[in-house]
């Protein structure tokens, strides 16, 4: 629980929803008396829980015609200030942005009491979690879409990709991950292909989520809007793979002037960058429809699909050469440790293919918003179609690796299953070898006197030999013995019918 004293009204209107029509918004309740994901509590000192509730970074962008003004927050006081007086309607400002990192306690009571903010904005981007047992109380359903459709607020989920040269990075990021307010994860892909990857490398797979509120006019459409933007923590671990993605404009051409960009180390400043240099045409854009505000990060979004789908495609071609050339895998891998490799893939996939869906379904495709008269993201709806085709051919993709996989093990199986005949049949030409020489030495000792045999003992060489051989030829050789009399048999009965149909003729 936290240990602030100071009133919190937004706070108690959660909890009255929460016990008339909304439990699902108990868990956010529970996550601001924490301070964060509520299963950490136990894990939490006074200290850690006063500094996680009191975490404010936050920029304020002011968009005009002509330039984009950033001020940034780092006070609870400041953001309070800024938050309660509306912005100016005669000052050529076109719309207000609250860009925040993270979330806090702080942060949500403030800005949900003072622009008024739907609880459900907030707790949908608080957690990620892709299933749930039973007894899980942070359930997250759905809304129906006529609920959805009413609602002036959406999400959009990502997975980034960020490459570690060590294990022990892996870890640390993780543990940075552990330090966020909002729940965040980073999946580790497991595959290591020897020769292609440095030894110990890795690669991580991050669960990430944008999210956009606005806030509806209460007058006229001309007047300035107020929308707050939450992106996700960054880690500092580790390196965006293969350099991150590209600028969203064309190259500027030799007498242009170049603008500085950031390092992506920093999905906050990045996202930034990008809304402060959005062109006059989507400047004015916002006032027909805020979501333009929602573009850029949008953008952004694409090209991290875009980039994972690249990254799968050459796992999924990596796995598809150790199956062709054994000698790609570790010595000590076989086809099992390939199909251990392939599954998460294959369980990824689905996921994935719900995200973007998702995104096309309530973000793009959404006509219906408020204080908008047109609609200034579909012009993302084909980028979206082509990731999701893209998910569906390396889905299929997957499942036909692992149809050829568990082929190949087939026939290894067999292989292994033909040399253990061979080692049989040796043991049978060995039984066949000693049978003969069984037979006649117990032949020849049914003679009461054994004195006698010194005569006839070469006898019983002269006659096991050639039983020996003939019995080994016999078995050797049964296949094509077999082969020739059947072969005996159809050529006689071939001639059988010409001398019958000889016989007819000439009768």
């Amino acid at each position: 629980m936290s240990e602030t004293t100071a009133p919190t009204p937004y706070l108690d209107h959660i909890d009255t929803l929460t016990d008339n029509g909304w439990p699902h918004l108990r868990y956010l309740a529970d996550w601001m008396r924490v301070t964060t994901a509520p299963p950490k509590w136990h894990l939490l000192s006074t200290e850690d829980k006063r500094e996680r509730a009191s975490r404010v970074k936050v920029a304020l962008l002011d968009f005009r015609a002509d330039c984009v003004t950033r001020l940034d927050i780092f006070t609870a006081a400041q953001l309070t200030e800024l938050s309660s007086n509306p912005p100016p309607a005669h000052d050529g400002l076109l719309s207000r942005l609250f860009v925040v990192e993270d979330l806090s306690c702080d942060m949500i009571e403030i800005l949900g009491l003072n622009l008024d903010v739907d609880p459900m904005f907030f707790r949908e981007h608080i957690s990620d979690y892709i299933w749930y047992n039973t007894r899980d109380p942070w359930i997250e359903l759905p809304d129906i879409d006529l609920v959805s459709r009413k609602r002036s607020h959406f999400h959009a989920s990502y997975s980034p990709t960020r490459y570690f040269r060590t294990h022990r990075d892996l870890l640390l990021a993780r543990m940075e991950a552990g330090g966020f307010n909002v729940l965040r994860r980073i999946d580790r892909d497991g595959i290591w292909v020897p020769g292609a990857d440095i030894p110990g490398s890795e690669v991580g797979l991050l669960r990430s989520k944008v999210s956009f509120w606005l806030q509806p006019r209460k007058e006229s459409n001309t007047d300035p809007v107020t929308a707050i933007l939450l992106v996700d923590p960054s880690i500092t671990r580790g390196f965006p793979l293969w350099g991150g993605h590209n600028d969203f404009d064309v190259c500027p051409s030799v007498a242009d002037k170049v603008r500085v960009r950031p390092p992506q180390n920093s999905i906050f400043e990045d996202t930034i960058y990008h809304l402060q240099n959005m062109s006059a045409e989507d400047l004015a854009m916002v006032a027909r429809d805020p979501r333009m505000l929602f573009q850029k990060p949008l953008c952004v979004v694409c090209a991290e699909w875009q980039t994972l789908l690249q990254y799968t495609s050459t796992r999924l071609t990596q796995l598809e050469w150790e199956i062709q050339d054994p000698y790609l895998r570790n010595i000590e891998e076989d086809l099992t440790t390939t199909l251990d490799k392939l599954h998460p893939w294959r369980r990824r996939f689905p996921l994935y293919k719900t995200i973007v869906s998702e995104v096309l379904t309530k973000v793009i495709r959404r006509q219906e918003f408020p204080s908008a008269t047109t609609n200034s993201l579909c012009i993302l709806e084909k980028d979206f179609e082509l990731i999701l085709d893209k998910l569906d051919q390396l889905h299929n993709r997957a499942e036909r690796i692992m149809s050829v996989v568990t082929a190949v093990m087939s026939i290894e199986e067999s292989k292994k299953a033909l040399g253990q005949n061979r080692s049989l049949a040796r043991l049978t030409y060995l039984a066949v070898t000693f049978v003969p020489l069984s037979f006649v030495s117990s032949f020849f000792a049914m003679n009461e006197d054994v004195t006698r045999l010194g005569r006839t003992f070469w006898i019983y060489f002269a006659v096991a030999i050639p039983v020996t051989l003939l019995a080994l030829v016999v078995v050797r050789f049964s296949d094509t013995f077999n082969n020739i009399a059947r072969r005996l048999l159809q050529s006689f009965a071939m001639k059988r019918q010409q001398y019958q149909h000889y016989d007819n003729k000439h009768q």
